[in-house]
């Protein structure tokens, strides 16, 4: 396994995991329809890159970080439902994009660009993904009291807001990272599917989580190692694994119904 394959699978799999991980706690506030406009609003971030020579890294994330605090601070002044501040972001990412991405240049934004992630960026990866692990882990139980019975929550003087906005960064960040894993097209199939056949066959919230990660492991994994083999574009391999785990599940379930 030469040096480049090594870097791409684990950075891979630490982005699919700790996407997965959110994903649970997304699938359960039902949230996860917010990736897909924070990913479209890293294309402006990738045209700068692309225009001016320089790493996604530091095009993407100040979009995707900045469009989560938008949709924060629009929901705490307007009420606006969530589905609505989204559809907002959304509209600003892609019509802001197509004024200036090159589209013949932005295959890598689309699609994902895994297998030419280089050494620092795996590093960066690794640092952000820890990250994002450890401070959903801590907020984990007060995002799912507030998701479920959000005036208890404020009767027990949670600050949800400070929770929201958390929450919502935390989003940002693995959103950002999915952009080099499957492209901003499909940066939601990363977090909503693995959550969602596991949903299919957990009993408790451990197995929930567990079998997310684990899926979305076994669907990178399985993406990377087929797209070297027929020469295709990793991104959408990797959701397409993902989808086919998700089927799989869904059948199961089906069947212990009969």
């Amino acid at each position: 396994m030469n040096l480049q394959l090594t870097i791409s699978l684990i950075s891979g799999l630490l982005i699919s995991s700790v996407s997965a991980y959110l994903g649970t706690l997304m699938l359960s506030k039902r949230m996860s329809v917010v990736a897909g406009p924070l990913a479209h609003l890293a294309f402006p971030g990738v045209a700068l890159a692309i225009i001016y020579d320089f790493s996604f890294a530091f095009g993407v994330f100040p979009f995707v970080i900045i469009g989560a605090i938008m949709i924060w601070f629009l929901e705490r002044k307007t009420k606006l439902p969530m589905e609505n501040l989204t559809a907002v972001i959304f509209a600003i990412g892609v019509g802001t994009s197509l004024l200036f991405l090159p589209i013949a240049k932005a295959e890598e934004a689309l699609v994902g660009s895994i297998m030419q992630i280089s050494v620092w960026e795996s590093l960066m990866v690794f640092v952000l993904s820890l990250l994002v692990f450890v401070t959903v882990r801590y907020i984990y139980k007060t995002m799912m009291l507030i998701n479920i019975y959000e005036d208890i929550a404020e009767a027990q003087k949670i600050n949800i807001s400070l929770y929201n906005l958390v929450y919502l960064l935390s989003i940002a960040v693995i959103v950002a990272m999915g952009v080099y894993l499957v492209g901003g097209l499909i940066t939601v199939a990363s977090i909503a599917i693995p959550a969602g056949a596991s949903r299919n066959l957990s009993k408790s919230l451990s197995e929930y989580k567990f079998f997310a990660v684990l899926f979305s492991c076994i669907g990178t994994t399985f993406g990377i190692l087929i797209s070297l083999v027929c020469n295709l574009p990793t991104g959408p391999l990797i959701v397409v694994s993902n989808a086919v785990i998700f089927l799989l599940s869904l059948v199961y379930k089906m069947s212990r119904k009969y």
